[in-house]
């Protein structure tokens, strides 16, 4: 460091460090100070650099945490940037450029040590370096200030306080991103941590002021979208003469360290075009998130949770409860566009869920809005790509759609707002359809991933519970839309059939039947041949016949035959033979849903009518399953009913006159002929501990998202590094 441009191979070398790491101690008023935080290098443009950086930082800081006791010096580099953000905000209004970047360079220095010194050392060792007096040389007070807490406190009235300009963008990312790797003691430990300086630091004491200040600062802060400024343009401007050495210093830090921001961290996904991003959102929203999912205190509620919990919209004028801390208020209009504008990245859905589950005020706001589509349909869009995203960010895609679809006023307007030319659907050209039906395409497709490829229970269990909430609402659905809920039942129920056919019939090599569901292509829509057909009727009987006692007491014998039959070969029992239950929910489910919609809507869907008549054949043979035959008792009436009107229009209809008939029928259809059932309402509720799930996911969010910070992999004990 120092008044001279370096290189990151030459910092353990570096006289200044040098100095601040030996063993000769430095005043806060000493002149060195203004030498140290005089330096420019190259910044580090990949994970290779970053990891040079750590590692020449590494060789400083052992120095440092040997001499340290002795010499205080950590302690004076600190009282150094606290006495100098004292005067930041006024040298910002000044545009006093070289205090602001020699401030800079100071924290940059305190940053990097600091993640060192968490990854090497406990949080009390920690704390004792940051409560060094040095009126008592080598020796530590419990009664010395703690320059740690008042450190997080400057770096909060710093993130909250200082003007956003060209000059203070730099000083404001490091602010955040030194908040972040104090939080950094999370990922050396495998457990949650429940009890840490984090918490006493950030939950009470003088830092606690400060939490709805920050919330809502590094909210605005993901709203407003800032590009860093261009290089050079924020510190000083070009002089004819080319300058002095300062100005050679400036523009070393222009070029040099705001290269970081366009960075992302180890094992890090595709990185977002400079020209995209913003360094202080994307920081300031991984910083949000890790505050919002610090665990409760033993003796406090989190409080940047509440925070997020209660905030409410700028237009809102009625009083806040005084039973709600740290309230504020912010523009529900500009975080709501920020929302949907940025859903490409997981972070910023973990908010989007954790606003919409958290805070009743976001999301009444949301679902009043008329413009839905617009945060739907990139939510869809995560949903549609699953095979290119990660599981963390499937679910919480999913989630949010579960959510929204506990509203029954979002799943009425969802089937009135029409789309034209869904480009990145690309099964089918939807030249037109309403966002209610794509939603149902995309999430069937969901369903039908998971079941095939990934088999989470949960995945699927939530993708029919947004289903079965939206089933009463159906409105005017797309004939693709009803044909694939009519045709993804179909296929699970020629799976069940032959599934059984297995189970059963072990040795009956029925190679037609097995090779028709071997070969049906994902949409589900090819019919069976006739040879399956007649295997289908053959086997009815005796299927249904031993289905009539319990399903689990049958599973159980078949499952006991099946494995004395193949005890001798000693070969483990087959996948399908634990399928079944799993089968068995989701056509049950399936079932309700269309049945839900035939009780509620079936004047305002013909096309699902249409459907289930074309696929008649299959369902009848479903009607007397003891496992389905209650819920099949409408699906078979209306079979029946419209069947019968179709018969006495003669052979050979159109599907134009089909559809006529059927919307006839609907009218002729007395209604008190059908079943009325418990309406189907699912509600989200988190798991038991969620900060099992969340804490790991969002640290490696961090991990993985945050803007020039590195960390040995090898270190990392919260998440294996393989993981989303």
């Amino acid at each position: 460091m120092g008044s001279n441009s370096s290189r990151i191979g030459d910092l353990p070398k570096n006289e200044y460090l040098k100095k601040l790491s030996g063993t000769e101690s430095v005043s806060e008023n000493d002149p060195f100070w203004n030498q140290l935080l005089s330096f420019s290098f190259p910044a580090p443009t990949s994970s290779t650099e970053l990891k040079l950086l750590e590692e020449a930082t590494i060789s400083v800081c052992r120095s440092l945490v040997e001499n340290n006791p002795r010499t205080g010096n950590l302690g004076a580099l600190i009282k150094v940037f606290l006495s100098r953000t004292k005067e930041l905000k006024l040298s910002a209004e000044c545009q006093n450029h070289i205090f602001i970047w020699q401030t800079h360079n100071a924290l940059f220095i305190i940053c990097c040590l600091l993640k060192v010194f968490i990854s090497e050392m406990s949080e009390e060792e920690l704390q004792l370096h940051f409560t060094y007096e040095e009126k008592s040389p080598g020796s530590y007070s419990s009664d010395s200030e703690d320059l740690l807490e008042e450190l997080l406190c400057c770096l909060m009235q710093l993130i909250t306080d200082i003007p956003l300009l060209d000059i203070t963008y730099e000083i404001s990312v490091e602010a955040i991103s030194t908040m972040v790797v104090f939080l950094s003691y999370q990922l050396f430990h495998k457990e949650v941590l429940r009890q840490s300086i984090s918490h006493k630091y950030l939950m009470r004491g003088p830092c606690l002021p400060y939490t709805s200040k920050l919330v809502k600062t590094l909210l605005y802060n993901f709203i407003r979208q800032e590009k860093p400024p261009p290089p050079g343009a924020h510190v000083f401007p070009q002089q004819s003469d080319g300058g002095g050495l300062l100005y050679g210093l400036a523009s070393g830090v222009a070029t040099g360290l705001w290269t970081v921001f366009t960075l992302g961290g180890v094992g890090s996904k595709a990185a977002t075009p400079p020209e995209l991003s913003s360094p202080l959102a994307n920081q300031s929203l991984l910083l949000l998130l890790v505050l919002a999912n610090l665990t409760d205190a033993p003796d406090a509620p989190n409080p940047y949770r509440q925070a997020i919990m209660s905030f409410k919209n700028t237009q809102d004028s009625s009083p806040f409860p005084s039973s709600i801390p740290h309230t504020f208020q912010i523009n529900f209009n500009s975080l709501y566009t920020a929302l949907c504008e940025q859903q490409t990245s997981d972070q910023a859905t973990l908010l989007l869920y954790t606003l919409l589950h958290q805070n009743s005020n976001i999301r009444t706001y949301m679902l009043a809005r008329t413009d839905m589509e617009n945060l739907v349909l990139p939510i869809l869009e995560i949903l549609y790509h699953v095979e290119e995203r990660n599981s963390h960010h499937v679910y919480m895609a999913l989630i949010i759609l579960l959510i929204l679809t506990e509203d029954d006023g979002f799943n009425r307007s969802i089937h009135e707002v029409i789309l034209k030319n869904i480009t990145w659907y690309s099964e089918r050209v939807l030249t037109e359809i309403s966002l209610g039906s794509l939603l149902i395409l995309v999430v069937i497709r969901t369903i039908q991933y998971n079941m095939t490829r990934t088999r989470d229970k949960y995945l699927h269990t939530n993708c029919l519970a947004a289903l079965a909430n939206m089933s009463a609402q159906f409105r005017s659905l797309h004939q693709y839309a009803a044909q694939r809920i009519i045709s993804y039942t179909c296929r699970h129920l020629r799976r069940y059939v032959y599934v059984l056919d297995k189970l059963y019939f072990p040795h009956s090599h029925c190679s037609t039947l097995q090779h028709c569901f071997s070969t049906l292509s994902d949409n589900g829509e090819e019919l069976l041949s006739l040879t399956c057909s007649h295997i289908l009727r053959s086997y009815a009987s005796s299927l249904f016949s031993l289905l009539s006692k319990k399903h689990n007491k049958v599973l159980e014998q078949a499952t006991q035959s099946l494995r004395g039959s193949l005890s001798s070969n000693d070969v483990p029992l087959p996948d399908y033979a634990q399928d079944l239950n799993v089968i068995e929910e989701v056509i049950r489910m399936m079932l309700e849903i269309i049945n839900s919609c035939l009780t509620n809507s079936l004047h305002h869907n013909p096309n699902l009518v249409y459907a289930l008549l074309y696929k008649r054949d299959l369902f009848e043979q479903f009607r007397t399953h003891p496992s389905f035959q209650d819920i099949m008792q409408n699906i078979d009436l209306v079979i029946t009913f419209f069947s019968s009107r179709l018969l006495q229009a003669g052979a050979e209809l159109s599907v134009e006159r089909v559809l006529e008939i059927i919307k006839q029928g609907v009218v002729a259809l007395p209604k008190d002929r059908l079943k009325k059932f418990p309406e189907l309402k699912f509600k989200y509720v988190e798991e038991e501990q969620p900060e099992e799930f969340f804490i790991p996911y969002v640290w490696s969010l961090v991990y993985n998202s945050a803007v020039g910070l590195y960390w040995n992999p090898q270190d990392i004990q919260l998440f294996t590094m393989d993981s989303d």
